[in-house]
């Protein structure tokens, strides 16, 4: 897993404009351009929300990214829950589920 890089990819479309232009442009490009294992290019490219949260993605970052990608708060909230309950725990990061994979 790849989370690190995972992370830098949406915190650097989170921070500039020109980043996030070129994400929109051509999402699975912009996932191509990082070290991402398929699974993760695939539900940033996507984006999986749901599957991010899975992932490990920071919620700071992924909350402003999901905002980006025009999800209201709710929706945001809802697809991380559907994550959950679509692809189990939540794998790395700060919010993994101790003994979870």
């Amino acid at each position: 897993m790849s989370l690190y890089a995972l992370q830098k990819a949406i915190y650097e479309a989170n921070r500039d404009g020109a980043v996030m232009t070129r994400y929109r442009a051509d999402p699975r490009a912009f996932a191509d351009g990082y070290e991402l294992s398929a699974e993760e290019a695939g539900a940033l490219s996507r984006p999986d929300i749901g599957l991010l949260y899975v992932l490990g993605v920071n919620g700071q970052l992924l909350m402003h990214f999901a905002a980006a990608c025009g999800y209201e708060w709710d929706a945001y909230i809802n697809a991380m829950k559907h994550g959950l309950e679509a692809y189990g725990s939540v794998r790395e990061g700060l919010y993994a589920t101790k003994g979870a994979r």
